[in-house]
């Protein structure tokens, strides 16, 4: 398991809702150097912890995970959208129209 990969997602999820350490780890009653700790891949979090990360951070598990499990597409999937979803009109057409003719 590639925990400082995990650590990583955390993070980029964690500063995509402008949270910080100490927010996220208000959020869900840990210590800011525990969230600090599994962001950088030092200790793997329980799974309890991981599933208050994941819910804090609006994200899936999987999304975290997806390099562990083997059926993650999803989680990807729904990060892409969410991303694509906010882009101008325009931006967002032209991918929309790009992932139609690759998949004809």
């Amino acid at each position: 398991m590639d925990l400082s990969a995990i650590g990583s997602r955390i993070k980029v999820a964690r500063e995509r809702k402008h949270l910080t350490q100490e927010d996220l780890a208000a959020i869900v009653d840990l210590s800011p150097t525990h969230i600090s700790v599994i962001e950088r891949g030092v200790k793997p979090p329980k799974l309890a912890t991981l599933v208050a990360i994941a819910n804090a951070l609006d994200v899936s598990a999987d999304t975290l995970l997806q390099d562990v499990v083997e059926r993650s597409e999803e989680g990807v999937f729904n990060e892409l959208a969410a991303d694509i979803m906010k882009l101008p009109v325009k931006e967002r057409n032209k991918i929309i129209n790009a992932i139609r003719a690759l998949t004809e």
